[in-house]
C-alpha cells in the first residue's frame, strides 16, 4: 500500500548498508556524451561508450578503471563479447574488437555503417545491424559471417534479442517489429506493433513478454484534445505483448516519446524519457496502476539504460555521462557459478572459457521455439495410415508373387536322388571337363565311373579265373 514511487534515491541509499550505497554513483562526463553502456554477463565490468569517441572498462562494483581509450570518432554502441576480456565497439564506418587494455585485436570490414551491435553467448555470435538494413551474423570464435539478411525496412537503430530463445528482434521506422534467425533469410515473426517508429524494446529472461516503445498510444479525451490543440498528431505509448500467442496485452502511455526500456531479471520494467526514468513493477503480465519506482536526471537527456545482473542496479546512459540507481528486487538473488561467477578467479575464467567454446551452439539451433530441438516431429494421423497400407501391401504383393514362383517349378519323382547327383557329378568332372583322364584310367585298368582299380589280366591266365587261383597257373 505503500507508494513506493514518492521515496527518491537519495531516502534509499540513506537506508540501505554502506556496500549498496557505494553502488549508487554519478559520472559528469558531459562533454563526450550521449553514452551507452553495457554490463558483462556476470555483472562486475561496465562499459561505457560516449559519441564522441571515448571507451571506459572498469570494475564498477569497486569503482577500478580498467583502461579507457579514445577513438577519435563517432561511437554508435558497444558490446561485451563472451567474456569482459574483449568487447566490441561500433564505430562510424567499422566495427572494432578490443581487449581489456584497450589494444585494438580486429576490425571487421564486412561490417559498415553499424549503429546496434548484440553477443549471442551460447552461439559466439556478433550481430549488428545499421544505416544500411542488413542484419549480420559473425562467428567471433572463427571470425566467419555465418548469415547476412537484408531487412528491406530501411535503416534500423533497434536490436535486442530474445535471452531465451535467442532470435533478435528489429524495430523498423514503420512500426514493425520483426523476429530473425540466421537459418532463414526472411522474419520469422512480423508484427505491427505501433503506427509511429519503434524507438526500443526489450525481451524477458523467460521469453513470455516483450514490451515495446514507439510515437503512437492511447490517451484520454482531456490529453487528447491538448495534443491536437499543440498540433501532436501522435500518441506516445509503451505495449507489453505475448510472445506465445504474438498478441497485445496492455498498454502505457507515457508523456514524451520513450527513448528506451530494458526489462530485468526478476521481470521489472524500466521505461525511460527525457530526463525521467520510470520502473514497473509486475507490469507484464498484468497491468499496473502506478509506477514502482522514479527517478529524474540531474542534468542531460537519457540516451540507454540497462539492467545490471544479479544486482538491484540500474545503470543509466545519457548526454552528461552515465549514472546509477537502487532498483529493489531488480535482480536476481542466487546465481549459477556455471553460468555467471561475479567472483570467478583467472583459472576459473580460463576453464570456463573452453567449456563454453567446448559447447557452442550452432547457429542452426536457433529457432523461434526451443523445445522443438529436442522435440520427435511425428507426422499426421491419416499420413502414418497411408504409409502402413502401403507398406502392407508392397509385402502382400511380393509374397504373392513368390508363390506363383514356386508353383511354376515342375517336380519329378525318382529323379533327383543324392546316389544319382553323386555320380552324375562325377561322370561331369571325368568325362566332360577332363576328357583325357578316362583313356589312362582305362589303361591302368580303373573304372572310369566308380574309381576302383580293376586287376589286370597275367599272361596265360584266363580272364574269368579269380585273382586268388592265378598262383595255379604259373609255370
Amino acid at each position: 500500500m505503500e507508494r513506493t514511487w514518492r521515496f527518491s534515491q537519495q531516502d534509499i541509499v540513506e537506508a540501505v548498508d554502506a556496500g549498496a550505497g557505494r553502488k549508487v554513483f554519478d559520472l559528469q562526463l558531459d562533454q563526450l556524451g550521449p553514452y551507452s553502456l553495457d554490463f558483462s554477463r556476470s555483472g562486475r565490468h561496465m562499459l561505457l561508450a560516449g559519441r564522441k569517441g571515448h571507451l571506459a572498462l572498469m570494475d564498477w562494483q569497486r569503482t577500478r578503471l580498467i583502461c579507457e581509450v579514445q577513438v577519435k570518432e563517432t561511437t554508435h554502441d558497444i558490446k561485451f563479447l563472451h567474456n569482459e576480456q574483449f568487447f566490441a565497439a561500433a564505430q562510424k564506418k567499422y566495427v572494432y574488437i578490443y581487449d581489456k587494455r584497450g589494444l585494438e585485436v580486429h576490425c571487421l570490414k564486412d561490417t559498415t555503417e553499424a549503429t546496434r551491435l548484440e553477443f549471442l553467448p551460447h552461439h559466439f555470435l556478433l550481430c549488428s545491424v545499421g544505416a544500411t538494413g542488413v542484419l549480420r551474423y559473425q562467428d567471433t570464435s572463427t571470425g566467419q559471417v555465418v548469415a547476412t539478411h537484408r531487412t528491406r525496412q530501411g535503416a534500423c537503430d533497434v536490436l535486442r534479442q530474445n535471452p531465451w530463445n535467442g532470435v533478435l528482434c528489429l524495430g523498423h521506422g514503420n512500426g514493425t517489429v520483426t523476429m530473425w534467425t540466421p537459418n532463414i533469410t526472411t522474419p520469422v515473426v512480423r508484427m505491427l506493433c505501433h503506427h509511429g517508429p519503434v524507438r526500443s524494446l526489450a525481451a524477458d529472461t523467460q521469453g513470455r513478454h516483450l514490451a515495446t516503445t514507439g510515437a503512437d498510444g492511447q490517451a484520454s479525451a482531456r490529453q487528447l484534445l491538448l495534443l491536437l490543440r499543440s498540433s501532436m498528431l501522435l500518441l506516445l505509448a509503451v505495449k507489453v505483448w505475448d510472445l506465445r500467442m504474438l498478441r497485445p496485452l496492455h498498454a502505457y502511455f507515457s508523456p514524451s516519446p520513450a527513448e528506451c526500456c530494458d526489462i530485468s531479471q526478476r521481470g521489472l520494467l524500466a521505461v525511460g524519457y527525457g530526463r525521467r526514468v520510470q520502473v514497473w513493477r509486475d507490469a507484464l503480465g498484468s497491468k499496473a496502476q502506478s509506477p514502482y519506482m522514479t527517478h529524474t536526471l540531474a542534468g542531460g537527456t537519457l540516451r540507454d539504460l540497462r539492467f545490471c545482473p544479479y544486482e538491484d542496479v540500474l545503470g543509466i546512459g545519457h548526454s552528461g555521462g552515465v549514472s546509477t540507481m537502487l532498483v529493489p528486487g531488480a535482480g536476481e538473488p542466487n546465481y549459477d557459478s556455471f553460468v555467471a561467477n561475479p567472483f570467478q578467479t583467472s583459472k576459473q575464467r580460463r576453464e570456463a572459457e573452453v567449456h563454453s567454446l567446448l559447447d557452442k551452439l550452432q547457429p542452426a539451433m536457433i529457432v523461434l521455439d526451443p523445445g522443438e530441438i529436442t522435440r520427435v516431429v511425428r507426422e499426421p494421423r491419416d499420413v502414418q495410415k497411408e504409409k502402413q497400407a502401403a507398406a502392407q501391401e508392397a509385402n502382400r504383393a511380393r509374397l504373392e508373387e513368390q508363390r506363383q514362383k514356386n508353383e511354376e517349378k515342375k517336380r519329378m519323382k525318382g529323379k533327383n536322388k543324392p546316389s544319382r547327383r553323386q555320380r552324375k557329378k562325377q561322370a561331369n568332372i571325368v568325362e566332360e571337363r577332363k576328357p583325357g583322364i578316362k583313356a589312362r584310367m582305362r589303361e591302368q585298368g580303373v573304372s572310369a565311373e566308380f574309381g576302383h582299380k580293376q586287376p589286370r589280366a597275367e599272361p596265360g591266365v584266363p580272364a574269368d579265373v579269380p585273382r586268388a587261383l592265378h598262383r595255379f597257373f604259373k609255370k
